[in-house]
């Protein structure tokens, strides 16, 4: 009896320590690491409902379809403007990579130009198509652009959240800072705040709601709010379809001007 008493009370010690050293291991980095790599399945397409809402509360819908494809160590997602009308058959395109100091390259076609035009780094800080996404914002920002901190723990919206604090190393990139709540047993960043140069806040990104589609979770509905414009973007995804082999030759110039 005695010796059980000494077993469990050195199980109980190891359990502790090992916790202990997993949870100093666990750092801002490791955490957003997690996130950048979370699961979400090889290929996806989707139906995207783009709602930008102004200071009026005035709205403008926009129709979308949506693919995206990993190809191991780079992952390519493209879009195409269904409707209305003066944004139709407007595609654009984003190639994000894994190697660390490697940029998305991203291109946009707009069929009233009849034109392809690639995003210069120089103009990943302008809004994509009016909304309140940079065409920054739409890529994969690598982990190891930012320093980070993890500040603290505390649930949000009912759970239980790391608060991860990311400073960017080049000192010109178009945020001070962000701040991001991210659940701790799925890696979803559940809210994250912008600032600008000023350190001031600028933008707060919402998730609304994610889903668990063929066991991957997979945000469905998110908001992002330009607090110093009063101007929002809502993004709804629907008839989200997982891994059903979309062809490599879809992520061309190609087909960007060509359409869906």
């Amino acid at each position: 009896m005695k010796t059980l008493k000494i077993s469990l009370i050195l199980l109980a010690f190891f359990s502790l320590l090992n916790n202990s050293v997993f949870s100093q291991q666990l750092t801002g980095l490791k955490i957003i690491e997690n996130v950048y790599n979370r699961a979400v399945g090889d290929d996806m397409t989707a139906d995207l409902t783009m709602t930008l809402t102004n200071s009026s509360n005035e709205n403008r819908v926009r129709e979308i379809k949506q693919f995206s494809k990993d190809f191991g160590d780079l992952e390519k997602k493209i879009m195409f403007f269904v409707s209305p009308a003066d944004v139709k058959n407007t595609s654009f395109m984003s190639w994000s990579y894994d190697e660390a100091g490697k940029d998305d390259d991203q291109w946009i076609y707009l069929p009233a130009l009849k034109k392809t035009k690639r995003i210069s780094s120089d103009s990943k800080s302008d809004y994509f198509m009016g909304s309140d996404f940079t065409y920054d914002d739409l890529g994969d920002r690598q982990p190891d652009q930012d320093v980070h901190k993890l500040l603290r723990e505390e649930k949000l919206n009912g759970e239980d959240c790391y608060v991860v604090e990311s400073i960017p190393k080049d000192k010109d990139y178009m945020y001070s800072k962000t701040i991001t709540w991210i659940i701790k047993d799925k890696w979803i960043g559940l809210k994250k705040e912008f600032y600008d140069e000023d350190e001031e806040l600028l933008k707060i990104l919402k998730v609304n709601k994610y889903e668990d589609i063929n066991g991957f979770w997979i945000i469905t509905n998110t908001e992002m709010k330009n607090e110093q414009k009063d101007h929002k973007t809502i993004m709804i995804l629907k008839n989200v379809k997982i891994n059903t082999g979309i062809n490599d030759d879809k992520f061309t110039e190609r087909i960007m001007t060509r359409g869906i």
